[in-house]
Parts: C-alpha cells; structure tokens; sequence
C-alpha cells in the first residue's frame, strides 16, 4: 500500500488545531473508503511485490486519479467541466491515460477528422471518401494518433470490458467495473495485469522468472518487468570479424564494429597499412590495377580490387559512340569508327536530343534551344534558352491552409507553403495562449496541469489549467511541515497539517548566551507565518496582502556572577563582576605577554592587548629559510616562518632558444624532473637533425633529439633532369640515398631528394619540346633585327614635314575666321554702348525721383511751421 494510503488510516489525531475541522465526520468516512478502495486495487499487486514505504513508480498515476477522485477535482481537459461518477467517459490508452467525457471526446475526435480529411483532398490526389477514410484524429493531450474507426462509440470501463458500468456502487471505483483488468503487460511478455479494473498504464510485471543478462553469462531471478539488466562484467561476444570478442560492458543490442588496430593489406595486396579491424575488408588503396588482361594489350583501369581482372571490356560486339551502328570482330586495340549519323541522344533538360554527328565524348552539358515558357504562378510568358527556369516578380496573395494568413512567396506555382507563423489565439483556460502552428478549426486544450496540494503539499492532485479556482485544497492528515523558528523544533508537540499560524512554544527558552550561560524565561522566539503557496486564490483579483512572520524578542542581560580577570589577563588579579557587565580593569602589574614577533617580551605595565598593542620589535630576522638558500631574509624579527625567497635566478632553456627567470623558491622547491620541465621553453626544438635538413619537430628538450633517423617531413623527389616530381617522407630520402651509396650528412639542401626517381619517357619528350622552343625563339630573334629601312625616318624631319602641312592652310579659311572675329566684336560693342545708355537714363529717372521726393517734403515742413 502506498505511503499515503497507509498513513490515513494508521496515523492517530495528532492536534485540533486543523483549520478545516467542519464536516470533519464526512471526510473522515470519504477517506476510510477510499483508502479501502486503494487497498482492494493494489491487493493482488502487494502479494507478488510486497508493501513498500513509498508509492512505486508503476503506481502513480493510478494514485493520482485515486486522489483526484477523492477530491472531486477529476475534469475533462476538453471542455474543463468536472466529471461525475455517473458521466460516460473514454480513456487514452496510448501515452497520457487521460480520462474525457464520451460526448467531448466524440466531438473532438470528429472535427479533427473531418479537418484532416479536407486538408488531405486539397493537397492530395485522392477523392473526398478516401481522405475520409484515412483522415485521423489526435488525443486532446499527448497527441498521439487515432484512426477514424477508433473514434468511441460506446461507454466501457477502463478495461474494456463491461459496458456502461454501474456508479451506484460506493466500494467499486468510478467507472470501473470492479473485476480484474487481464490486460496484457507491456514487452509483452505472456502475463496479465492483476490489479482491479484501473485507470491510467499497467504496472510492470511482478512475476519471478529465470533470466540472463545481455551478454548470456549470467542468469539471475528478477521480476518479469525487469528481467534484462546487465551483469556489469566484459561482454566477451565473438564480433563479426570472428576473430576479436567485445570489449565493451555488458550492453543491449549488436556490439560495436571491432576497433582493434592492426597491419593489413589492401585488396589488390601492394599497399599495407595500420587500420581498425573493422575497416580491413573495405581497405582499397588510390594505386589503379594495372595488371595486363587477357587480350594481352590493354590493362585493368579498374581501382584497388580482389580476384580476377576480368576480360577486355573492348572485346566482342562494340557501337559507334551514338549506339546507332553495330561492329562485330574488330580488335579491341582499333578505334571504332564514326557512324555520320545525327548523335540524337537525350541532353540533360529531359525534352530535346543532340543535333551534333556522332562524336566521341559527353553531350553539350545545357540545351540551348530557345523556347516559350511560363512561370511558376502563370502570371508571365517568354522565350528562353532550355536550361533556364522562368519565375516573375510577383507576390502570391492566397490565403494558407490556416485561412488567416496569405502566402508571401514570390511567383508561387499555386502550392503554397503551409503556414508557419504561431497561432496565438486564447485558450479556454483563459491563462495561456495557443504555441501551435496556424491552423484552422479550434485549439487543442491547454495541456498545462496545475497542482492543487494541501499546506504541506504531502497530499495533492492534478487539474486542468483553468479550472482550479473553483478547486478545494484536499485535506491532509499528515504532521505539519512548517518548522518553528525558535530553538525548540525537535521538542514542540507535532500537529496536523493546517493553514494559518502554528500554536505557540510554551517551553522555557534556555538559549545559550555568549558567556555560555541559559535564558531562564518562557520561550520568547520567532513565530513562523502561514505558507502562502498553498493559499487558496481568490476568485476577485484583490490585492492579498502576504503575511510575514512575527519576531521574538531578545533575551535579557545575562543575571549571573562570574570571576573576570585584568586587561592582562594576569594570574590572581581576578574580580567577582555581573557577568553583563563588561567593564574591563588594569592591576597595574608588568604586562610579559609576547611580542608580535614571538621572539621577546613585552616590558609595559598591564594594558589591554586589543586596544593597547605591546611594543615593537626592532632586532633583524636570523631565521633559516626552509628549504636552504643563499639569500638572507630581508624583514626584521617576525613570527613565523620566513616568505619565500623572491629573488630571481636565470637558467637558460634546453634548446638554447630562451633565457626563464624564476623565483628562488619556486625553482628550489621543484624536483630535479620539475626543474626539467619548468625549464623547457614549450616551442619547437629549433635543432637541426643530423641526418637530414629538418628541424626537430618535439618540443624543447633536454639531451639529444630523438630518433633523428624517423624524420616524417614530406620532401619533393625528382629524377635527374627534374621533370619528375614526387613526394617522399623524409625517412624514405634518406634509405634512398643510403642505397645510391651516399651520406645523407653531406648532401647540401638544394641537392636533397635529387635523382632519386628514374628519368622515363616523358622526361625525353619534355627535353624534345624544350629544344623545338629554343630554336623557334632563335628565329624569331633573328626576324625581329632585320632593318626596316623603309620605315625608319628620322625624328626632325618628321617634325619639320608636320609643320609644313600646318602652313598650307586655304585663304577663303584665312577670309571665314576674319568675319567671324569682326561680328564677334561688333556685337560685343552693340550690347556695351546699350548698357551704357539704359545706365544713364537710369540715373537721370532716379535724380529726378529724389528731386520730387525733397520738394514734398519741404512742402509738409511749410505747411507744419504755416499751423
């Protein structure tokens, strides 16, 4: 039986301070009877498993619907209504288990179907009866999906069994028909549940059988629910390259690919190479065949392989390149003759063929036949090459599948994108809004569940999101969980799990005081407030006010008589005092504590060390320093050990590259290998190797540089007139000049890898055409100096026959720009003497307005002095 379960019906009233005690009799009856309930469920169960101390994993879902039911708070995520003993119901027996109304859930079930259905034959090829037909639905909360015949039709219990059962029934569960379930367990392994007809998945099988672990070593008796593990040893299994076991721990499924690293051939057996076990039967080197084939003229142009070469793919009946024109007998070293014929073979596009005569080689890789094509939405039509794709700058404007939002897309092909953006829209919960994609009819439910616990939050249930206002927190019987604040959370009495104020401490305080004395008054600490988590929320939106707690008050001056001693602390000087009272005193003896150095004494008169410091030390420091060292200590006399020795030392690195300064106490304090190390510079050895014209490639090291002999550089090889060129490494160079009979040592850098490759054919013809160029540039030289005599005309007398050609210009020309100068200037002299004119009759009008404007105004002045 699980925790809670047990707990109701063992556990004794602890308090009446429980604030829900009304109704306390009908509670009471309600819990005793669903508690029997829970036993007669998990009864068969507990035999196989035997009762444990907290509630399994198996279990705890149905426990939460036991709980829910208790309370009366099991809703119908749907339309978040409450679900009654007596309402038809239908479970999801997929992942959720969760509990709807019959009709909700006939509902749902038939919109989402008929929504997937017109979405299937707008977007489909398929008729309007067969998208019905294949439309499905999904559960409200865990969306798994249901075919259109699975849409329920009939109320039936959990199980499956009964139909309508009964909910007059109070020891039978609701909407349970009170038998066995028998439904098979999952991984099918042959048994049936034995728990009572119960909502929510089946436990895991209780039942005891033999079985072994995944490797096979070891068999063990476990519960059928649980009967592969793993023996956490070697698994051992021979893997598929039959040679190897795996290595790996005791697992699930096939073992892993072999990784063990080997040397092996590769399939044509001229390469060996180090590769992982599992890769040796694929492991095909870059080198081509070559081997001669059968027709004893032609090699094998295939890669890397195993087995026979096969025969001469140009033996036997052969076509012109077009395929047009058979040729039977010809010897596979003849070239096969082109028919004439129009190639006629598909291009790329898909639509037009080749118009070329049967040639050798690919097809042109784009058609370029011109012809008239639409774009993508329809809108636009034009003559294009083939290979190019049509689309036009418009924008579509249909509306989505969702019905709000338009397609954006430019020159849509009419087959708009669903919509993307998220919905948004409200949900029934009124808390939340829609996360889903655009879509059309209505929302899912909110697939938030909120909590509803007691005080203690030892007994709660689940609810829909929006409907837990209208909740009752369940009653718990378990112990209050709030802690007092004061020192007597172990001794107070315990009581029931409430809301409000715990009931007061009414033990005596006996806090220590600083001096180590006990408060001898009534407990005077802090009172803890009410939780406000679990506080019911109000159906009105009105400012709750959070309760804090309520602060203790101090305890008084310690009471007691105590013997204190001088501000020196000195021996027989002490006075009987109110241990509060800490009024300090001086017997006027010498002080003799020591000094901070920890070395002398202090000479004054008793003082106090906190406010009084003893007097200083002014003797140098004769300590040692640990570990030993050359340089003395710097300080005056001071306790303690001496600081570390900061004076720095040089020491060069290995290669000779850097110079380190370190402390003297850090590099002493180091192991010789330490030493080694902190001296090593971290970069490039920067040593030349001996054998070759490399640099070391470890890092800075002491001694010589390691295997000199294993250079792995990559050096060019080429033969002796330089036309071949490979790459070697640097190790291979050097066996090769060992062999040719020579030092490594003493071949210089420009002549290193030289001639070591074998001049061939290429390299003669390659002199050939550089010799043919030669000559051609010699020619061309000498073509190039050959005098042109005719052309070669001196610098002055080009010059003197320019200036000659300059003078024999016509005298009508002479005549034509003389007029032009003379009208030029004519006219220049027209709109001066104009100007001229239209200035002076300007001047004369303004002389005869200023005139004008001096006698009216002597004439006011007149009549002014006349008044």
């Amino acid at each position: 039986m699980p925790d809670q379960l047990r707990s109701v019906m063992a556990d004794p009233p602890l308090s009446d301070s429980d604030a829900d005690s009304d109704n306390g009799q009908h509670g009471c009856e309600h819990t005793r009877r669903h508690a029997d309930l829970s036993d007669s469920i998990f009864r068969s169960y507990f035999e196989f498993t035997g009762r444990s101390l907290t509630t399994p994993a198996d279990l705890s879902k149905i426990q939460s619907f036991l709980t829910s039911s208790s309370s009366g708070a099991l809703s119908c995520l749907i339309c978040l209504e409450r679900i009654r003993p007596s309402d038809p119901t239908w479970s999801c027996n997929s992942l959720c288990f969760a509990v709807f109304h019959l009709f909700c859930i006939q509902s749902w079930a038939r919109q989402s179907s008929d929504l997937a259905a017109l979405r299937a034959s707008t977007r489909l090829p398929i008729t309007a009866n067969r998208a019905a037909e294949v439309s499905v639905w999904n559960c409200p909360k865990c969306r798994s999906e249901y075919t259109q015949s699975q849409i329920p039709k009939t109320y039936f219990c959990f199980c499956g069994k009964l139909e309508n059962p009964p909910s007059d029934d109070p020891w039978v569960l609701p909407h349970s028909c009170g038998e066995v379930c028998d439904r098979s367990l999952k991984h099918e392994c042959g048994h049936r549940c034995l728990l009572l007809c119960h909502p929510g998945p089946c436990p895991s099988c209780p039942k005891l059988v033999k079985s072994r672990c995944f490797c096979g070593s070891v068999e063990d008796v476990r519960r059928c629910g649980f009967k592969n593990f793993s023996c956490n040893k070697v698994c051992s299994k021979l893997l598929d390259c039959r040679d190897h076991t795996c290595s790996e721990i005791c697992h699930d499924g096939p073992c892993p690919p072999c990784k063990v690293r080997d040397v092996y051939w590769c399939q044509c057996g001229k390469k060996e190479e180090e590769r992982e076990c599992c890769d040796r039967v694929n492991f095909r080197c870059e080198n081509q065949c070559e081997e001669m084939l059968d027709c004893r003229r032609h090699v094998c142009s295939k890669g890397c392989h195993s087995g026979e070469c096969g025969p001469c793919p140009l033996q036997g009946k052969r076509t012109c390149p077009c395929g047009k024109r058979i040729h039977e007998g010809m010897s596979c070293d003849v070239a096969v003759p082109l028919c004439g014929s129009t190639c006629d073979k598909v291009l790329t596009c898909g639509y037009h063929r080749c118009p070329e005569r049967c040639h050798r080689g690919p097809c042109i890789e784009t058609c370029r036949i011109v012809v008239i094509k639409l774009c993508r939405c329809g809108s636009l039509k034009k003559e294009v090459p083939c290979y190019q794709d049509m689309a036009c700058e418009r924008k579509c404007q249909k509306l989505r599948d969702c019905g709000r939002h338009a397609c954006r897309r430019r020159c849509c092909d009419g087959d708009c994108p669903p919509c993307t953006e998220v919905c948004g829209r409200k949900l029934r919960c009124n808390n939340h809004k829609c996360q889903s994609p655009c879509h059309r009819g209505p929302c899912a439910p909110c697939p938030v569940m909120v909590t509803i616990s007691c005080a203690c939050g030892e007994t709660h249930f689940e609810v829909p999101c929006g409907t837990e206002k209208d909740q009752k927190p369940p009653r718990c019987p378990k112990r209050c969980t709030i802690m007092p604040l004061c020192r007597h959370a172990t001794k107070v009495k315990p009581h029931k799990c409430h809301y409000g104020a715990c009931p007061p401490c009414r033990l005596l305080c006996e806090e220590e005081y600083p001096c180590g004395h006990m408060c001898k008054l009534r407990c005077h600490g802090p009172k803890p407030p009410p939780n406000p988590e679990f506080t019911l929320k109000p159906k009105k939106k009105k400012h709750v006010r959070q309760s804090e707690c309520t602060p203790g008050s101090p305890c008084p001056p310690c009471p007691e008589l105590v013997w204190r001693s001088c501000v020196g602390q000195h021996i027989g000087a002490d006075r009987m005092m109110v241990c509060s009272n800490k009024m300090q005193f001086s017997c006027e003896n010498l002080c003799g504590n020591f000094l901070p150095c920890g070395n002398h004494y202090c000479t004054n008169s008793c003082h106090a060390l906190k406010t009084q410091p003893c007097e200083e030390c002014n003797l140098s420091c004769e300590k040692e320093r640990t570990p030993l060292c050359s340089h003395p200590c710097s300080l005056p006399c001071h306790p303690g050990d001496c600081p570390p020795c900061k004076a720095l030392v040089k020491r060069s690195c290995h290669c000779g590259s850097m110079v380190h300064v370190f402390e003297c106490m850090y590099y002493n304090s180091l192991s010789e290998k330490g030493q080694m190390t902190a001296r090593s510079c971290g970069g490039p050895c920067h040593r030349k190797l001996p054998n070759c014209t490399h640099l070391c490639p470890e890092t800075c090291h002491p001694g010589q540089c390691p295997s000199p002999e294993k250079c792995s550089k990559k050096v060019n090889v080429r033969c002796r007139c330089q036309t071949l060129k490979k790459e070697w490494q640097c190790y291979e160079v050097q066996a090769a000049h060992r062999h040719a009979g020579s030092d490594p040592k003493d071949i210089i850098k420009s002549q290193y890898g030289l001639g070591l490759l074998p001049c061939n054919s290429d390299c003669k013809i390659k002199l050939q055409a550089i010799d043919s160029e030669l000559q051609q540039r010699k020619s061309k030289a000498v073509e190039v100096k050959v005098p042109d005599t005719e052309k070669h005309v001196p610098k002055r007398k080009r010059r003197r026959e320019r200036v000659q050609e300059t003078k024999q210009i016509s005298r009508l020309q002479k005549v034509a720009s003389t007029i032009k100068w003379l009208l030029l200037f004519a006219i220049i002299l027209v709109a001066l003497i104009a100007s001229l004119y239209c200035g002076y009759k300007g001047i004369l009008w303004l002389n005869d307005w200023m005139n004008e404007i001096e006698d009216q105004r002597l004439r006011r002045r007149h009549h002014h002095h006349r008044i």
